[in-house]
C-alpha cells in the first residue's frame, strides 16, 4: 500500500482514530492511539515515544524512539466501528532518534536475519497454528480455568459452547484480511483452533500477533477470557502453536521439493531438518519461554518432549505434513503460542540455515511412537529430550553459538536478564501443591 491509498481509505470509512502498534522483547503488542489530526504525521513515522518505559528497549538517556510503520499492515479494526467512526491500525519498525532500525525491535531483528537468508538465495515462508483456551469470568470480572463446554477434539455443537465466540473472531479476522483456512475445538474442554494461510515469515509474525489481539477482543465481548498459556490446567492438554515453514527460492519455487527423492525432499530440507534437529535445545527457551511452557512438555499430551522428525510420526519435534510440491513444509510442533513470533521464527530459520550451510546430515526419520520407546531404545536411536525446565532451556540458549548471532547482542542480553528474574521468582515461590502436599504432614 502507499501513503496516498491509506489516507484515502481513512477518508471513506471515517477513521478517527488511529493505533500505532510495534512489539516489544516479550513478545506483547505494544499500542500508541492517535486522532485523526496527527495521521499524517504517523504515516510519516515522525510519531515518537519514550523507549525507556518498554521493558527490555532503550536506557533513560537514550530513550527517545520512533514509530516507523510498514503500509501495507494497514487495516480497519472491524469492533471498533461506533456510531459511524471508524479505527484503524498500523504495525510499526522501531527506529533510533538518529532515524536508523533500532537493534532492541523484534521487528527488525526478524527483518535481518531474513535479509541474510536472502543472500542465501532463500525466503522463508510461515503458517502457525495457535491453540487457546475459552474459559469463564468470575463475579469481578476476572479469569477462572472453568469452560461450560463439555466437547472434545472436532465436536459438533451443542456440546461446543464456544462456537459462537469462535465464528465471531474468524469473521473479524476475514474483515481484517486473513484468509481462514479451518477451525474446530481441540482435545481439551475449551480449547479452540483456527487457522489462517500462511505468509511470508514478516507478515506471518504480524498476523499472529494480531490474531491473538482479535481472539481475545472477541472472547472479552461475548463475557469469555481467551487465554495461549501453554498449561492453564493439569491433566489435559496444553496449548501449542506448531509452525509450519518452507524455505523457497528467490524465483518462487520451493527449496524444499524434490520429486526425485523417495519423500519428495530436496537436499536444502534434509539439511534444514538437519540444523533444527541439531538447535532445538538451544531455541526453546525462544520458542517456549514461560516456566508453565514446559509442564505442557510432557510425555501423554502431545506435545513433543524428544527431538526427532519423521513424515508422519506426531510424536516427533519435526513432522513433514502429506501436502507435497509447492505445499512441501517442515512442521515444527515445540512452540507455544507466548512465544514472540519475530524471534522464534529469526531462531528457528537460522537453526534451519545453520543445517543449510554447513551441509548437515539428518538423522533417520523416527516412525514409531516415541512416547512407546524405553531410554535405551531412545539413546541408540540418538533421540535426545527437550529442555525439562525454563532454567534448562535457558542454560542451553546461552551456550548455543547461534543464539547471539541471531538476536544481536541488545535482544540477546535483555531476554536472558527477564528470563532468568522469572525464573528465580518461580524457584522461590511457595506453590499450592507444596502447601497442600507438606504442611499437614511435616
Amino acid at each position: 500500500m502507499t501513503k496516498e491509498e491509506i489516507l484515502a481509505i481513512v477518508e471513506k470509512e471515517n477513521v478517527n482514530f488511529f493505533r500505532i502498534q510495534f512489539c516489544d522483547i516479550n513478545g506483547f503488542m505494544k499500542n500508541v492511539a492517535i486522532p485523526k489530526s496527527q495521521i499524517n504525521k504517523a504515516l510519516d513515522g515522525k510519531i515518537m515515544f519514550d523507549g525507556s518505559s518498554i521493558d527490555g528497549f532503550a536506557r533513560i538517556q537514550e530513550s527517545d524512539m520512533y514509530l516507523v510503520p510498514d503500509y501495507d499492515t494497514f487495516c480497519i479494526l472491524p469492533w471498533r466501528n461506533q456510531k459511524g467512526v471508524a479505527a484503524a491500525r498500523i504495525i510499526c519498525d522501531v527506529h533510533k532518534s538518529d532515524g536508523s532500525p533500532y537493534e532492541g525491535c523484534p521487528r527488525v531483528n526478524l527483518k535481518r536475519v531474513l535479509a541474510q537468508a536472502k543472500e542465501m538465495g532463500f525466503t522463508m515462508n510461515v503458517g502457525t497454528e495457535a491453540e487457546f483456551f475459552l474459559f469463564k469470568l468470575d463475579a469481578d470480572g476476572k479469569s477462572t480455568t472453568t469452560t461450560d463446554d463439555n466437547a472434545g477434539y472436532f465436536s459438533l455443537d451443542p456440546e461446543d459452547t464456544g462456537q459462537n465466540c469462535r465464528r465471531e473472531i474468524i469473521e473479524t479476522l476475514e474483515e481484517m484480511g486473513f484468509e481462514i483456512e479451518a477451525s474446530h475445538h481441540e482435545v481439551a474442554e475449551g480449547q479452540h483452533e483456527i487457522n489462517f494461510k500462511y505468509a511470508d515469515a514478516l507478515t506471518c509474525a504480524d498476523n499472529t500477533l494480531t490474531f491473538k489481539w482479535v481472539v481475545k477482543s472477541m472472547a472479552k465481548k461475548h463475557g469469555l477470557h481467551a487465554t495461549f498459556m501453554p498449561k492453564p490446567i493439569f491433566g489435559v492438554n496444553g496449548s501449542g502453536m506448531h509452525c509450519n515453514q518452507s524455505l523457497f527460492n528467490l524465483d518462487g519455487s520451493n527449496a524444499f521439493a524434490d520429486e526425485g527423492d523417495d519423500l519428495q525432499l530436496s537436499e536444502i530440507a534434509y539439511q534444514y531438518i538437519a540444523g533444527i534437529m541439531k538447535n532445538a535445545r538451544g531455541f526453546s527457551a525462544v520458542t517456549n519461554p514461560l516456566v508453565n511452557s514446559y509442564k505442557r512438555m510432557v510425555p501423554g499430551y502431545e506435545a513433543p518432549v524428544y527431538v526427532a522428525w519423521s513424515a508422519s510420526n506426531r510424536s516427533a519435534l519435526c513432522r513433514i505434513p502429506a501436502s507435497r510440491g509447492i505445499g512441501t513444509r517442515v512442521e515444527v510442533r515445540c512452540p507455544d503460542p507466548t512465544c514472540n513470533p519475530y524471534l522464534a521464527f529469526a531462531m528457528m530459520l537460522a537453526s534451519g540455515l545453520d543445517g543449510v550451510k554447513n551441509k548437515l546430515s539428518v538423522a533417520k526419520s523416527t516412525d514409531i511412537n516415541i512416547f512407546d520407546m524405553t531410554p535405551t531404545e531412545k539413546e541408540e536411536a540418538g533421540i535426545a529430550s527437550m529442555p525439562a525446565s525454563l532454567r534448562e532451556a535457558l542454560d542451553v540458549f546461552i551456550e548455543n553459538p547461534i543464539s547471539r548471532e541471531t538476536l544481536g547482542e541488545h535482544i540477546f542480553d535483555k531476554y536472558i536478564i527477564n528470563k532468568e528474574i522469572e525464573w528465580d521468582n518461580y524457584r522461590i515461590a511457595v506453590t499450592d501443591w507444596e502447601v497442600e502436599n507438606y504442611l499437614n504432614l511435616y
